[in-house]
């Protein structure tokens, strides 16, 4: 039996031992889903964060890839996030064709996977925040 091997599979999951740069690949949608998924469940890492301003939609970084968003009742704003749940209040998905507008509701607590840029407005009395997750962020969002 050869041995020489074992180090190289008791390496696998760390950096390289031959000192070989290793490749960052960004995170896969199933990734950013379950870290969306993940932050949503644990409010007590985040909640304190939350700013609220009734003139327009609130950004909050939480990491590299993942933010915050709080809807004042009314108009909303475009989301350029792969990833992304209602956490509290309500939210709409407005989509805009050649047939007319069309606004869908948004469920609390399931996490939505999107093909590019998508709108949301808030029709309801009160606040609502959101967590989204991808490449694309919100407009003067600084990236971490």
């Amino acid at each position: 039996m050869d041995l020489s091997v074992v180090p190289d599979l008791t390496m696998r999951g760390q950096d390289d031992p031959h000192g070989r740069d290793t490749a960052v690949r960004p995170a896969t949608v199933g990734q950013l889903a379950a870290r969306v998924r993940d932050l949503a469940g644990c409010p007590g890492e985040w909640w304190r964060l939350l700013g609220f301003d009734p003139a327009g939609p609130v950004h909050v970084p939480l990491d590299g890839q993942t933010w915050l968003t709080t809807w004042p009742p009314g108009p909303g704003g475009t989301i350029h996030a792969q990833v992304s749940t209602l956490i509290a209040g309500e939210l709409a998905e407005v989509t805009i064709t050649a047939r007319g507008v069309t606004e869908r509701p948004l469920r609390a607590n399931r996490v939505r996977v999107h093909g590019g840029a998508h709108a949301l407005t808030n029709p309801g009395p009160a606040f609502a925040v959101s967590l989204h997750a991808g490449a694309g962020r919100p407009w003067g969002l600084p990236s971490t």
